[in-house]
């Protein structure tokens, strides 16, 4: 279970403390990931020891391995400039980022403008570092969630990410539309309420190969204590 974890703390109204405490969670536990806001990249990179950049799905982990660092760009929203979310994703890896979650421009995909998401996200996953392209399935029509599907992996993401965690929960339904959508070109990252070992482990069955949670503690301890 750890193994599948991206640790997340993206709270705009934690600090320092809690981004050190996050860390120190993860490498306890053995988390896939810790996820911060690019804010605080610098005080996650020093307390974590470099663990490389490669794309495993989590699955591969081994436990003397550290969490990989990873970084939201243009969240949560996705509603900046090209120039500016560009900007961001090179601070980030500059900062020592290890994977970026990218939030795409769900306004000009609105627009049918896909060129113009295919052309953000490109640029992004040119920068040499595994990219999650964050979908917000629950908030997509299906032709523009498809569309958003085929535009991500052209791009060179490796993961579809389910959403940024600002709606209701993630349903096994929708990772598996994903993994269908997919079809082996791209992993699979569920996120957005996701507080159940239960819940946890039906989006593990549906085909979700990491678990993006600011609860993984709970999720740990329920593993931890299962009968």
């Amino acid at each position: 279970m750890a193994a599948l974890l991206d640790h997340a703390l993206l709270d705009p109204h934690q600090g320092r403390e809690a981004v050190i405490r996050c860390c120190d969670e993860a490498r306890h536990f053995g988390f896939a990931g810790v996820c911060v806001a690019s804010r605080w990249l610098e005080v996650a990179r020093e307390r974590l020891p470099l663990s490389g950049t490669g794309s495993g799905s989590g699955r591969d982990r081994g436990s003397g391995q550290s969490p990989r660092l990873i970084s939201v760009v243009g969240f949560p929203f996705g509603a900046v400039p090209q120039p500016i979310k560009q900007a961001e994703a090179e601070a980030a890896i500059e900062a020592g980022a290890d994977e970026l979650d990218v939030v795409p421009d769900f306004g000009a995909l609105a627009d049918g403008n896909s060129g113009a998401v295919l052309d953000e996200l490109a640029a992004i996953c040119e920068l040499d570092r595994p990219v999650k392209v964050i979908l917000e399935v629950g908030k997509l029509s299906p032709e523009n969630l498809e569309l958003l599907v085929e535009i991500a992996i052209d791009a060179g993401a490796l993961f579809l990410k389910s959403g940024s965690g600002f709606g209701p929960p993630v349903s096994a339904a929708q990772v598996q539309t994903l993994r269908d959508l997919a079809r082996g070109r791209a992993a699979v990252s569920a996120s957005g309420g996701i507080s159940d070992l239960w819940h946890a482990l039906d989006l593990v069955e549906a085909g979700a190969t990491r678990l993006g949670t600011s609860r993984s503690l709970a999720l740990m301890e329920a593993w931890r204590s299962r009968g």
